[in-house]
Parts: structure tokens; C-alpha cells; sequence
């Protein structure tokens, strides 16, 4: 794994903290599997609610402060991101809306804590000021190798390659690339440096990350990662928030994200067209 790098700047405001706040944290996370994974809004809605209403509870009793606004950020990103289908497509007017819609879902969170709450807890941190590792490319090298030799045979053998759209024209692989990397990038910026952030500010780093990959990975299936993706998709959230929690690099688990992407991209290319034939291991 990664070494530790510099922390970036976050709020430092103390904050009571009780195991009690792990109910509304799994409610308002837990909602992201109605929300994205079996598509029941009410559900989804419904258990964000009583969420946000225990949090305030918690923080009224005194036993924990400043939950419930933190989960209302959470909350909102969920919300703002179940607007639309989330199903891969690369029309221009899809590419459009999940722009506007998914750029909302991190820059509202983000306004409104620092401009509203006035506190620092969500952070872009592209620099850290410190080289990366021998460990840290090594890391890299391997997660790509992973995705080389794993990705072709989840994408064909499960068939859910069929989830995204057939790209053969010049114009539709350049939309698709451009689509995987958009949507990578934002992974990170939300899952991570939002919804993580926030919630290690009240439980302890492996609660957390539990907690955010609960809603990565249901938002990974209603993209197209379905079948045994979560197999793959879980570990990967779970690694990429440890990575980040480690060297508090937005830059280096970004790269580690679109590396593996670039392999998404390759595979979701060659099972529609065969090309390009550089899957030694696909079935």
C-alpha cells in the first residue's frame, strides 16, 4: 500500500461522536441500494428521511454533534444523483445531463459546507507537495496488470459489456472514452473526497469506508457493473478509500481510478468490435 503523504487541509472543529451514529449513517447510506441498486426512490427517499431525523435526534440528545448537517450533504448528493437513469449511455444529450447532474452532486455538498457551515471537511487535494513512492508506482503497475487479466473475463463472460452502448463508429469510442474517464473522475471527487470525508469526521477510518462504499458500489450497478461486478467493485471502493486515507491525494487515486478505467474502456471496445486484441485471457 501507499505511504503516508502530508494531510491536506481539513476542518479540525471537534465533534462528538457515539455508536448510536451509526444508525442514521446506515440508513442514509444504506439508502443508496434502494435508490441505485433496486430502483425504489420511495424506499430510497423514505430511509434518507428517517436518516436525517435520527441524526438530528442524535445531535439534540447531545450524544453526537454536527451529524446530522454532515449526512444532510450526503443525503443531498444521493438525492441530486437519482434525478436521472444512470444507465450507460453516450448520446450527446445523455452526456449533457449526467454532466450537469452529477457536477451538481458534488459541487452543492461542497458550497454548502464551505460557503453555509464555513468548515473545510471536503477537500480536492491535487497536491501534496510530496513525490510518489516506489510502493506507491509499484501499486499502480499492479492494479493495472489486475484489470488486464480480471476485466475481459468479467465484462464477456458475464455479458454485461451488453450494458453499455455498441461502439464501432470513430465518434462513438471517442464519446465513450470521454464518458468512462468523466464519470472516474467524479467517482473519486464524490465518493471519496465527499461522502468519505464527511464520514470519517464521525466514525473510525474502517466505518467509513464501509459506509462509502456501500453507496460507490451501488451506484457502480446501476451503471452497467452488474452480475458478480460487486465482487470486484466492493474491494475496489474499500481499497480506494484506504489509498486516499493514506496519501491524501486526490491526484493519486485518481490515477489509479482512470488506469483501471483505461482497461473498462479497452475491454468494453474489443467485446463489442474484437479489437483491440491485446486480451491474451478473454473467453
Amino acid at each position: 500500500m501507499p505511504e503516508t503523504a502530508p494531510a491536506a487541509r481539513v476542518d479540525t472543529d471537534p465533534v462528538r461522536t457515539h455508536p448510536i451514529a451509526l444508525v442514521p449513517a446506515v440508513l442514509v447510506c444504506g439508502a443508496a441500494v434502494a435508490l441505485f441498486g433496486f430502483l425504489v426512490p420511495v424506499l430510497g427517499y423514505a430511509m434518507l428521511a428517517a436518516g436525517l431525523v435520527a441524526a438530528w435526534l442524535c445531535d439534540r440528545s447531545g450524544r453526537t454533534s454536527r451529524l446530522a448537517p454532515d449526512l444532510l450533504l450526503i443525503a443531498l448528493g444521493q438525492a441530486i444523483i437519482s434525478t436521472m437513469p444512470l444507465a450507460a449511455d453516450i448520446t450527446w444529450p445523455a452526456m449533457v445531463r449526467f454532466a450537469l447532474v452529477l457536477g451538481a452532486a458534488v459541487a452543492v455538498p461542497f458550497l454548502i459546507s464551505r460557503f453555509v457551515y464555513r468548515d473545510h471537511v471536503i477537500v480536492f487535494p491535487w497536491r501534496t507537495g510530496r513525490r510518489w513512492t516506489r510502493t506507491q508506482w509499484i501499486y499502480l503497475v499492479a492494479v493495472v496488470g489486475a484489470g488486464w487479466v480480471i476485466l475481459p473475463f468479467y465484462f464477456i463472460s458475464s455479458g454485461v459489456y451488453q450494458n453499455w452502448p455498441t461502439v464501432t463508429e470513430p465518434s462513438e469510442i471517442a464519446r465513450l472514452f470521454v464518458g468512462v474517464n468523466a464519470v472516474g473522475t467524479w467517482d473519486e471527487l464524490f465518493f471519496v473526497c465527499t461522502v468519505f470525508a464527511l464520514l470519517r469526521r464521525h466514525f473510525p477510518t474502517w466505518q467509513a469506508n464501509a459506509l462509502q462504499a456501500v453507496v460507490f458500489v451501488s451506484f457502480l450497478w446501476e451503471l452497467g457493473y452488474r452480475s458478480w461486478g460487486p465482487l470486484l467493485t466492493i474491494p475496489f471502493a474499500l481499497v480506494q478509500g484506504y489509498t486516499f486515507k493514506l496519501t491524501k491525494s486526490l491526484t493519486y487515486v485518481l490515477v489509479v481510478h482512470l488506469a483501471f478505467d483505461a482497461i473498462v474502456f479497452c475491454v468494453i471496445v474489443y467485446a463489442h468490435n474484437g479489437w483491440p486484441a491485446i486480451f491474451p485471457f478473454a473467453p
